[in-house]
């Protein structure tokens, strides 16, 4: 595929556009979003972080599942709940607590199809499901959940602190499958070992108590380069990326692997003489991490593929989101 039929592929993908609505609310929420004075971060993040005292932060985050995700399988939509939430808490270098759902069911099977899909979940990720609420009489079926996790105050992983001249890091875990139902879902988790799930969340911890990166988010439904540019727009900053750098798997191709949401993948940003200790540490886990370009002060994000470059979103013409700093 030629790099201008690829960008506009990626503009156009729905996991991209449907992030373009966040506007509106966030600016009707506005001034209530920190009426306790100990909100730290603004809206763009993963998961908010509340201050409560002792150097300690609570980080929230809920996540609502796709619909086309859970018409496809709905014990999938139940896993990847869980698997959703907690890679929010661990992009801001933290530990996941527990969770809470509200459960909005019309079918008995697609709901018992959704439990069975948390429970393993939760045993894989180990963290709690502790309650919620239930629709039982809904017209609709609609799963969201919410989770909590605890960091460190000065430690945590933002959107915020990307800096002109970091590096760029793109960390995926290669050794997965497209999953049969969605497969734009590059599932790395739901096969292999709990532990190796787990070290891979406690890696970030690891990473954020080291003070390795700038900043960071969980690649999510924008794909690699979508989540690469909220974080951007949330930095205030852009990047130039080179394509072929960044880590995939053989098996898939470009356009499908970029618009993919990984069991476990990241974007990041680091100082240069922190980055080979990064990219070590996240191979110990089973996540491939390379350097794929640099962050600039120009507020656009350009791909090039060899000897060709294109701009990929621009904050002017075409951000992902557009959130003012409260």
């Amino acid at each position: 595929m030629e790099l201008a039929d690829l960008a506009k592929s990626l503009q156009n993908f729905e996991g991209v556009s449907r992030k373009e609505s966040i506007e509106n609310i966030t600016s009707k929420l506005k001034e209530v979003y920190n009426v306790s004075g100990e909100t730290l971060l603004d809206f763009g993040d993963d998961a908010s972080a509340i201050d409560i005292g002792n150097g300690n932060v609570i980080l929230l985050a809920a996540d609502g599942i796709w619909g086309k995700l859970m018409d496809a399988d709905p014990y999938w939509a139940g896993y990847c709940s869980i698997l959703v939430n907690v890679n929010d808490i661990a992009a801001m270098g933290g530990k996941p607590i527990a969770m809470v759902n509200i459960l909005s069911i019309n079918n008995e099977d697609i709901a018992n199809g959704l439990l069975d899909g948390i429970k393993d979940g939760c045993k894989k990720f180990n963290v709690p499901m502790v309650g919620g609420h239930l629709h039982p009489d809904s017209d609709y079926n609609a799963l969201d959940v919410a989770i909590v996790g605890i960091a460190k105050k000065d430690k945590i992983i933002t959107s915020f602190g990307a800096d002109v001249g970091d590096k760029i890091i793109v960390a995926i875990d290669l050794d997965g499958r497209q999953h049969p139902s969605f497969n734009l879902n590059w599932d790395t988790t739901y096969f292999k070992d709990e532990k190796i799930v787990q070290d891979q969340i406690i890696a970030m911890e690891q990473i954020a108590e080291k003070g390795l990166v700038t900043g960071g988010k969980d690649i999510s439904n924008p794909g690699t380069l979508g989540t690469l540019e909220m974080l951007l727009e949330s930095s205030g900053v852009g990047a130039k990326v080179d394509l072929n750098k960044i880590p995939k798997n053989d098996n898939v191709e470009w356009e499908e692997w970029l618009k993919s949401y990984p069991g476990a993948g990241f974007v990041l940003t680091a100082k240069e003489k922190n980055v080979e200790e990064l990219i070590n540490l996240l191979g110990e886990v089973s996540i491939n991490a390379s350097v794929v370009g640099e962050v600039i002060k120009d507020k656009k994000l350009f791909l090039s593929d060899e000897n060709e470059e294109i701009v990929l979103f621009d904050q002017v013409e075409n951000p992902i989101f557009k959130i003012e700093n409260f």
